[in-house]
């Protein structure tokens, strides 16, 4: 690959912003400079006005890739995801069939090997009896494993307690979990069934899938996870009375229970379902505003550590159905940097706070290899952005499988420029480049 010289650019990294020169060789980050690089017959990009951050790493994220490709596949989310500054992505198991041995695990890394342009890992799925091909996972080439601590599809909830006893106590891996007491649920459910029978409204979401139900559950996690020291991430944090559960006192690798905060639930509360409806329906629920203000001062506060999307695409034509028959998911991998920017010109997050919890935070948490960060030796995953530019969400320019976003005809105010995987121009000025520079992730561990 010819060597690429950015030239200019607004760098925002390790929480400082400053203006500089980067040059990218064999894929790497070869050089960075404040004092100006020289041009060597390299590709020259002015990047004058334009940011420069790590790509962001998205550590939640459904592509329904085998078994449920009517709604998405991996091709085509992870082209929507470097559309949207996107580099890098860590998959669920909750795919048909469940990713839950290591063979189906591997077919599923051999499908994004052929088809992404965006690098990836992939978790291994736990049921109430796959605890031997649980743990015999390798550390180092997969991002972690997942427990529904929760309703889940087909067999995937994990509710025996001496299976997870078990699997707390012996499992060395990052242990990433979906924590929602299911009884609880099901209690708050016959209530309203038998008030509203099937006319349940989408604004009951809240209500049923409650803030008792995530505080039981992550409770019961962080205990177990206390108990054996285990490494333990609980993503989708929703609610304020969960944030006693987390610590900010220590640094982020030293910490052995981090937690994972949605844009979702940073953008939308309880009075958007009166116009989103089904829309924004997800598990867990998106809740009110005191729950999003207080994700936010937690967010800003490092008890929150990291910013995903849980992306999960479903038809538009089985998310107009009634809300018993709607299923949960929001299809977000495309527009979360945009939106996370939005939230930063209007004060809630600091451009350089969003890129650590974006991008530096994922990489740190998970032990990601070489990724992140802009140091040089790094892998070249960037992406530049131009902040004052006008981009409109429409049906034309929306990449999901699905063809739908909540934020269809929101007018954001950046674009994405360029992505860069791997040094690979992927996507540049609204449009692919034909090159695909994915790569499976390793990990430090």
């Amino acid at each position: 690959m010819r060597p690429i010289l950015i030239k200019n650019a607004s760098i925002i990294n390790e929480g400082k912003t400053f203006t500089g020169d980067l040059l990218i060789k064999d894929g790497l980050i070869e050089n960075i400079s404040n004092q100006g690089i020289s041009d060597n017959n390299y590709e020259v990009i002015d990047a004058a006005g334009l940011w420069l951050i790590p790509g962001v790493i998205d550590d939640q994220v459904h592509f329904r890739e085998p078994g449920l490709t009517h709604k998405a596949n991996i091709s085509t989310e992870s082209k929507a995801a470097v559309a949207g500054g996107v580099t890098t992505f860590m998959e669920m198991p909750n795919t048909i069939p469940h990713a839950i041995t290591r063979d189906l695990l591997e077919q599923k890394y051999a499908i994004a090997a052929a088809v992404s342009p965006a690098n990836y890992s992939f978790f291994m799925g736990t049921t109430n009896d796959n605890i031997d091909e649980v743990l015999r996972t390798d550390p180092e080439n997969v991002c972690g494993v997942k427990i529904f601590m929760g309703s889940s599809t087909g067999n995937m909830l994990v509710d025996d307690p001496d299976i997870l006893d078990e699997l707390f106590s012996k499992c060395e891996m990052l242990i990433a979990t979906h924590c929602e007491d299911e009884d609880t649920i099901k209690a708050n459910m016959h209530l309203y069934s038998e008030k509203y029978h099937d006319a349940i409204l989408p604004r009951y979401h809240p209500e049923i899938r409650s803030r008792e139900a995530c505080l039981i559950s992550s409770e019961f996690a962080v205990d177990l996870a206390s108990k054996y020291n285990t490494r333990l991430h609980i993503l989708h944090i929703s609610t304020l009375d969960e944030i006693i559960l987390f610590s900010n006192e220590i640094p982020l690798k030293e910490k052995r229970i981090t937690s994972e905060v949605c844009v979702h639930h940073l953008t939308f509360a309880y009075e958007d379902y009166e116009t989103l409806g089904n829309l924004i329906k997800c598990n867990p629920a998106i809740k009110y505003d005191e729950d999003r203000e207080a994700l936010w001062d937690a967010l800003n506060n490092n008890y929150l550590d990291i910013i995903a999307t849980d992306h999960a695409p479903h038809t538009l034509e089985e998310k107009n159905n009634p809300y018993l028959k709607s299923p949960s998911g929001i299809p977000l991998v495309q527009h979360s940097l945009q939106q996370m920017i939005e939230h930063s010109k209007s004060g809630r997050i600091s451009k350089e706070r969003m890129v650590e919890k974006m991008c530096h935070a994922p990489a740190e948490c998970f032990q990601i290899s070489k990724r992140g960060f802009i140091r040089e030796g790094y892998f070249a995953d960037l992406v530049l952005v131009n902040p004052n530019k006008n981009y409109t969400v429409t049906k034309n320019n929306i990449l999901y499988k699905c063809g739908w976003s909540p934020f269809e005809g929101k007018t954001f105010t950046s674009a994405i420029h360029t992505t860069f995987v791997n040094g690979i121009k992927v996507y540049s000025n609204e449009a692919f480049t034909g090159e695909r520079g994915g790569m499976r992730l390793t990990f430090e561990r």
